[in-house]
């Protein structure tokens, strides 16, 4: 029996960012469920969002919702079980569209994978100044 889906970034789920363009488009405009708002790089590649969960959690799904023109078109998502001495492990890769409607990318299942340190690195980006525009940012899956 598959188990629901639960959005799993909270207001208690750490969020830091390699850059941010300006003060108006900062970290917290990711996880602010606000769609007229959102976080913008600086230029430059990789970028990375970087989230640390409260508690250990399963991933299953992972949306994301760009500005087009400023996607990151290919994503590599990092884990790690602990928050403490993180031991980084590559997840998978993703390679989101050039377009600005929410995206839906399901995560490879392995339920016995618990983390709580999940890096989404973009390491290109539709932009030709390697800028990247996020409108939207949740992890679904479980806690165990």
């Amino acid at each position: 029996m598959e188990r629901p889906c639960k959005p799993l970034v909270t207001s208690d789920t750490k969020v830091k960012v390699s850059s941010t363009l300006d003060k108006t488009a900062g970290k917290k405009n990711l996880t602010d469920g606000n769609p007229e708002t959102c976080w913008t790089s600086q230029q430059g590649l990789p970028q990375i969002i970087h989230l640390v969960f409260p508690e250990p959690v399963c991933p299953m799904r992972l949306i994301l919702t760009f500005q087009g023109g400023f996607v990151g078109t290919q994503c590599a998502i990092d884990v790690a079980a602990s928050a403490l001495e993180p031991i980084w492990t590559t997840l998978t890769h993703i390679h989101p569209e050039d377009v600005n409607r929410r995206q839906i990318f399901q995560l490879p299942e392995d339920s016995s994978q618990e983390i709580q340190c999940m890096k989404l690195i973009f390491e290109r980006s539709s932009d030709f100044f390697g800028r990247i525009t996020l409108y939207e940012l949740q992890v679904e899956g479980w806690t165990p």
